[in-house]
Order: structure tokens, then C-alpha cells, then sequence
């Protein structure tokens, strides 16, 4: 997936499929920062508040490069698709698209405890000038046990298998995910400032081997659970990743 410049953004991006990118990273004089709201906003105002926000930084809405969103529950595929093209079709209406293709990362959970009561805005990125000499900023998009590219029942990795055995296959498979896309922006695991897991299952016998040893220096950061669901039912396991250095509230 080769990167991607968005020529108004200060980003680069790499492509995914049509409700999302697979990452973003910023451009030489251009940091990535993250704004994450006190309490979710019903996501369609959620996008005034974001433009309000980019307005007050003197941004662009060109500079919004990626959104984090959480929904009542888990969609069907279809429910997915039909949730993706009304999202996408703001994206559109703002001019963010490159040459048809979507810029903007993306990783949509469904919390398990205290869920919002329709689909809800959780936080974005967006970007602002910064040292030329700074090194790059970065957010890797949710994903989870299903291969790039592919919106599929028949997709996912260890389908129905929430055993021990599964789960930790299912991990396996979106850490190789994550190694990748991270690679993809041109970053690595020293770089990474925050990284998040969405799973209702276990994450204690995944944690030791298969999550901290795998990111090495990033470990000592810690590792985010959120007890949320991926987005779509009977996917089990998901993550996104960033490496940042300015995170609002």
C-alpha cells in the first residue's frame, strides 16, 4: 500500500477501503494531534464540533485526518455498509477525498457497559504546523480479524472461535495487521505513544507474549483495554495505535 499525499491535509495516508484509510502520518513541519471529547457527541453534530475546533486552531477542514467513533452495538455487514456510506458521504461533502479515495483513519467500537444511544463522535485528529525538524506524528486505524481489503463474514480469522486457542489467533492476526500498517507509514514500535485493544473477552492471557513483547519499547506505555466490541457481530478483537505528542481534551 504505497503512501499517499493529501495534497491540502499535511498528511500522508494509506489507502484502505471506502469507509476508511489504514493510517495517516504527518508531513515534514506537521504534527498529528489528538482530541479525545469528555462524553461522545451523536456523531453527526459531533462533525460541527470538530469544525469548530479545526476554525479556532486556524485549520483547515482539510487537516481532519482521523475519527474514532463509538455505536450502540456491534452492526450486521450490511448495517456496516449502509452506516459507512452515510459517514462517507459527509467526508465528501467536506472535500476531504483524494482523487476518490478516503484519507481519513477511522476505528468505530461498540461499548459493552453504558453504550451511547446512537452512533457517537469519541474523538479525531487533525493537523497543525509544528518544527520542520519534529519527528513524524502517526494513527494507525482500527482493524480487526478480518484481512485488508475484505468486508466478509467468510473473512474472518478464526471465525466463532472464542476459545483461549481463537482468541489468541485472532490477536496474532491483528498484531501481524498493526505491524504492518505502522510499517506502511514508515514508523515503528519505539514510536508509538498509545495502544488500544477493543475486545468483551479476556485480554490477561493475550498481554505478556502476544501484545507486549510484540511492540518491545512501546510496552512500557502500557497497553489500553477498552471492554467495547469491534464494529461488526462476530468479529472479536480489534486495536488501533498512535504515536503522538499532543493529546487534547
Amino acid at each position: 500500500m504505497p503512501l499517499t499525499d493529501h495534497p491540502t491535509g499535511n498528511y500522508r495516508f494509506l489507502p484502505g477501503i471506502a469507509p476508511y484509510s489504514c493510517g495517516v502520518v504527518s508531513r515534514p513541519g506537521f504534527e498529528i494531534v489528538h482530541v479525545t471529547f469528555r462524553q461522545p457527541v451523536a456523531y453527526r453534530a459531533g462533525f460541527d464540533r470538530i469544525a469548530e475546533s479545526l476554525a479556532a486552531q486556524g485549520r483547515p477542514k482539510a487537516a481532519l485526518c482521523a475519527i474514532e467513533l463509538r455505536s450502540p452495538q456491534p452492526f450486521s455487514f450490511q448495517g456496516f455498509a449502509d452506516f459507512n456510506a452515510e459517514y462517507a458521504d459527509i467526508l465528501k461533502r467536506w472535500g476531504l477525498f483524494v482523487d476518490g479515495v478516503n484519507p481519513v483513519a477511522r476505528t468505530n467500537v461498540a461499548p459493552v457497559i453504558n453504550p451511547p444511544g446512537e452512533p457517537s463522535l469519541y474523538g479525531f485528529s487533525f493537523t497543525r504546523a509544528c518544527a520542520e525538524n519534529s519527528q513524524p506524528t502517526f494513527v494507525v486505524a482500527g482493524a480487526g480479524e478480518l484481512p485488508e481489503g475484505i468486508l466478509a463474514r467468510e473473512g474472518i480469522v478464526a471465525l466463532g472461535n472464542t476459545s483461549a486457542e481463537g482468541l489468541a489467533i485472532k490477536a496474532r492476526f491483528v498484531m501481524d495487521l498493526m505491524e504492518t500498517r505502522l510499517r506502511g507509514l514508515g514508523a515503528d514500535w519505539p514510536l508509538v505513544s498509545t495502544v488500544n485493544v477493543y475486545t468483551a473477552h479476556s485480554l490477561t492471557p493475550l498481554l505478556p507474549e502476544i501484545i507486549l513483547r510484540r511492540i518491545g519499547p512501546a510496552s512500557i506505555h502500557g497497553t489500553t483495554w477498552h471492554f467495547s466490541r469491534p464494529p461488526i457481530a462476530e468479529i472479536e478483537y480489534e486495536m488501533d495505535l498512535r504515536g503522538i505528542r499532543t493529546e487534547l481534551r
